[in-house]
């Protein structure tokens, strides 16, 4: 995996944490969180190639969908 790939994913693993915390969801294992933002990160760069968009503004509206249930959780 690449060092850019890496820190996506570690992004996402943020960006997951603070959502599960503002909605008062209980926090996943960092295991489970680790797999829930690879294949964030893996849909946000096949929307990317697919649009053409930025992957970080994709991952934020992915992971923000959680709150609506339409997450990929």
């Amino acid at each position: 995996m690449g060092f850019i790939r890496q820190q996506e994913e570690r992004l996402a693993v943020r960006l997951l944490i603070w959502q599960y915390q503002r909605l008062k969801i209980p926090v996943p294992a960092m295991e489970a969180l680790e797999k829930q933002a690879a294949r964030f990160v893996e849909d946000a760069h096949r929307i990317a190639r697919d649009r053409g968009r930025n992957v970080v503004s994709i991952l934020k509206e992915m992971i923000t969908d959680i709150k609506k249930g339409g997450g990929n959780t």
